[in-house]
């Protein structure tokens, strides 16, 4: 459940704003216009861009630095292209990073891609030795399945629409449910 403090209730009230934390509605005061609250919660940063926002690694080596600048310690080396991204934070031509492990640091922009990738059910690695993740003919769950995945499985995804994904994984096309990759946001659609 999402919860609103009372300093962020306050502010909303004087913005003329008022939400319903538990519905994830807001309603305008003035225009009388319901929003959705976690869509307002997607700011855009210096560059125009949304944030948070998934990406991946355009280059076979990246630092993952301490801070935004090749004045800061390298704490991490990426050694593959196609390593999916959150960017939670921008500075200048830097990029604040997560990885699906939940590691951040600081990448420059241009080693950073646009191309959609994501993990697969990376919560699930080191688990049960049977454990796979069904990719579908068709976005339903009862679609033939053209391959199972094993957790951590880096896959490039085409499409969402809000409840599966359009993936690519060596060679494999097909489906997976949204809930079941980390690098699309839940309910996130896009083409």
């Amino acid at each position: 459940m999402r919860r609103l403090s009372l300093f962020s209730a306050a502010c909303l009230a004087m913005a003329g704003l008022t939400v319903s934390p538990l519905l994830g509605t807001g309603l305008d005061l003035e225009s009388g216009a319901v929003f959705d609250t976690q869509a307002q919660a997607a700011a855009k940063g210096p560059s125009g861009l949304p944030l948070p926002r998934f990406v991946s690694l355009k280059a076979k080596r990246v630092n993952l630095r301490v801070g935004p600048g090749q004045d800061y310690a390298v704490a991490w080396l990426y050694t593959k292209a196609g390593v999916p991204m959150e960017v939670i934070q921008e500075y200048d031509n830097w990029r604040r990073v997560r990885d699906a492990e939940g590691t951040e640091g600081w990448v420059y922009q241009s080693l950073l891609s646009g191309e959609r990738t994501a993990v697969t059910a990376p919560w699930k690695m080191g688990e049960a030795k049977d454990e796979f993740i069904d990719m579908h003919r068709e976005a339903r769950s009862n679609a033939d399945v053209v391959a199972r995945l094993e957790p951590g499985v880096v896959v490039v995804v085409k499409a969402c629409n809000g409840d599966w994904c359009e993936a690519q994984a060596d060679g494999a096309d097909g489906w997976v449910q949204q809930t079941e990759i980390w690098g699309a946001y839940p309910g996130e659609a896009f083409k």
